[in-house]
């Protein structure tokens, strides 16, 4: 019986300096790359960017797309910005990840939490044959923050890869900026992700249909709220029929364009960091 050959996983111990060969921006998307090309461009300092996004209902004004579309633009930004300097790596964008929170709504196409485990693992287990050690996933869709919690730490564990998690903004339910106008609810459809769309794809975008939907009565808490210090579970459609949480009457591509430059300039610095991180931290 023909068994499946055992991948060679180099340590994370294995820091070095990074690759000589400089590799343009155009150039840094990993699956243009022969096998052997990428060995001999890349070094353990070379950083992997594994975009996340969903396909999943936005609201009445927003596309399907809207996590992937906002996860993908922010990574090609970010790369082609700081991928010489930081040694960066886009992989190919993840579209279907874990939005069981729209499983009512047609079009959302989603993974079981296992599922998603099972393919970050995949995923994970081959990479750990490339030079690189560090990955880092750059998530668009807050539903699924959590299980990427999980993962970094498993990943840590079986693959010796230096694991992060970072986001094109971070939402309001865990802690992220959260609009003013609309108190601090804002954390799926609302000003700041229509107004991202607006500025990348306002072609996709409905302004027509869009109208506030702030659950005011979950504002007023101090605890059980979305980022207070009591977590809940939830479906979109708790919050009613149409699917957004917050207000997007209020949103520009101006505005979109401001978060969009500030949410890649935030990722430049915390990659910068990330390409400075090594373990052990004990001084």
């Amino acid at each position: 019986m023909n068994r499946a050959r055992t991948p060679k996983i180099l340590p994370a111990e294995t820091m070095g300096k990074r690759s000589p060969h400089i590799v343009p921006a155009m150039l840094r998307t990993l699956a243009d790359h022969s096998a052997m090309g990428l060995v001999s461009h890349q070094s353990p300092e070379s950083i992997l960017i594994q975009p996340l996004g969903a396909i999943e209902q936005h609201g009445p004004h927003l596309p399907l797309a809207t996590d992937l579309i906002i996860a993908e633009a922010t990574a090609k930004a970010v790369v082609e910005r700081f991928g010489d300097a930081l040694d960066l790596w886009l992989l190919p964008p993840l579209a279907y990840t874990k939005s069981n929170e729209h499983a009512w709504a047609p079009g959302t196409i989603w993974l079981s939490a296992t599922t998603l485990l099972s393919v970050i693992d995949d995923i994970a287990r081959s990479l750990a044959t490339l030079p690189a050690r560090r990955l880092v996933f750059l998530n668009g869709h807050g539903g699924n923050s959590s299980l990427l919690n999980v993962a970094c730490r498993e990943i840590r564990l079986k693959y010796g890869l230096l694991t992060f998690l970072a986001h094109p903004s971070v939402p309001p339910d865990q802690g992220g900026r959260a609009e003013v106008d609309e108190l601090g609810m804002g954390i799926h459809g609302g000003k700041a992700e229509t107004s991202v769309l607006l500025h990348l794809r306002d072609d996709l975008v409905d302004m027509s249909r869009a109208h506030a939907n702030i659950p005011r009565s979950l504002a007023s808490n101090k605890h059980v709220r979305f980022g207070g210090t009591v977590s809940f579970g939830w479906l979109s459609n708790d919050f009613g029929p149409d699917g957004h949480i917050g207000d997007p009457t209020g949103a520009s591509a101006e505005y979109g364009a401001r978060r969009f430059a500030a949410a890649v300039d935030n990722l430049g610095e915390a990659l910068a960091e990330i390409s400075r991180f090594h373990f052990p931290l004990v001084e």
